[in-house]
């Protein structure tokens, strides 16, 4: 098939795992991908594999200083020449965004070189990329029934958040609630760079519960580097079994195979854990741009999937008493799984690549 299609992805493993499975699912069909992204793009191991990958300059705005929204102005220009050389050099026929600052640039650049332009929005609140292009694009593409911050007169498109296969494989493996005697697979994730309040409050919390409850558990801990000694000292220092990582390859085979997640509110992170069926805990990252991860949380919870604590109320005494009611409510776990998988959308990937199509059939507008 002629004319390549660009993903155009910023540096976070939100943004990056959607476009790395619509990227595969592209290929298969038989069209030529390849990525647009910025340094910090290229960080992320086992993505994008025989994929061609472009780095561009991208940045966002400067704050209230003039002298940096002008150098940002400036970069934001260069990545956009970057992409129109880019695109004339693979005929490409396409660019889908899918947040962050590389995505403006391309975007841009598509839209001026007449190409097919989509976008891409993962989390419950449309980023501040996509807000700015929205309307100015063939559709946005939305994870969410409800999406917070959609300008009037976009056109949208509920697809869901794409995942990569061995989430969607794993979807085929059943939850099943632990004995009241077996092991209690726990599983904590901070996100593409660990949290360090999950490292301080998770062991402390599961430290607090009776021994016979402690010696149910067998904990696999994603932490930052830095807090990796300290988080298996104090599993180690309360006797409980745990392993302790900074990244993990297999994280969808050792999610499928937990009976409680806790772990940030990621879209990417939802998309599985909703994609496989499984109950989480979740704590949102304060910081992030818009409060996203809270929106993301609250569909989760109001589902019956998990527990949502805000990061004030994510204390060892809370959690730990969250953790204790799943332990001794099996029959909790078994119903938050299901009401889990029930948001799951396994097929977002190929509705995706339909829209891509679709849209690539229709041109020109």
């Amino acid at each position: 098939m002629s004319g390549a299609i660009l993903l155009a992805a910023g540096g976070t493993g939100g943004h990056m795992v959607p476009a790395d499975a619509l990227a595969g699912e592209l290929r298969r069909r038989g069209r030529t991908v390849a990525l647009v992204t910025d340094q910090r793009g290229t960080r992320f191991p086992g993505l994008f594999e025989s994929v061609p990958v472009h780095v561009i300059p991208a940045a966002g705005g400067g704050g209230l200083n003039p002298l940096r929204w002008l150098g940002a102005l400036r970069t934001i220009l260069a990545g956009r020449r970057a992409t129109g050389a880019l695109i004339r050099q693979t005929s490409a026929a396409a660019v889908v965004g899918f947040g962050g600052y590389p995505a403006l640039p391309a975007l841009l650049a598509g839209r001026a070189a007449r190409c097919v332009t989509l976008l891409h929005e993962q989390n419950a609140v449309l980023g501040r990329v996509n807000r700015l292009l929205a309307r100015r694009v063939r559709a946005v593409a939305l994870s969410f029934e409800e999406t917070a911050r959609v300008p009037a007169g976009a056109r949208t498109v509920v697809t869901g958040n794409p995942v990569r296969r061995a989430v969607v494989a794993a979807r085929d493996l059943p939850f099943s609630a632990p004995a009241p005697s077996a092991p209690f697979r726990l599983l904590v994730v901070g996100g593409s760079q660990g949290a360090r309040i999950l490292s301080q409050t998770v062991p402390a919390a599961l430290a607090a519960l009776p021994a016979a409850d402690r010696a149910r558990l067998a904990v696999t801990h994603q932490a930052r580097p830095e807090d990796l000694s300290a988080a298996d000292a104090a599993y180690r220092a309360a006797g409980i079994e745990a392993r302790c990582l900074p990244y993990m390859e297999d994280l969808p085979n050792r999610m499928a195979s937990s009976h409680l997640v806790i772990s940030r509110a990621g879209a990417s992170t939802l998309a599985e854990l909703t994609a496989m069926g499984r109950p989480a805990i979740l704590v949102p990252f304060a910081a992030a741009t818009d409060d996203h991860q809270s929106a993301n949380a609250r569909a989760f919870a109001a589902a019956g999937a998990g527990r949502l604590f805000p990061e004030a109320d994510f204390t060892p005494a809370a959690l730990a008493g969250a953790v204790e009611g799943f332990l001794h409510s099996p029959e909790s776990l078994v119903a938050a799984a299901a009401a889990a998988r029930a948001l799951g959308r396994p097929d977002a990937v190929n509705r995706l690549a339909d829209l891509v199509e679709a849209e690539l059939a229709g041109a020109p507008a």
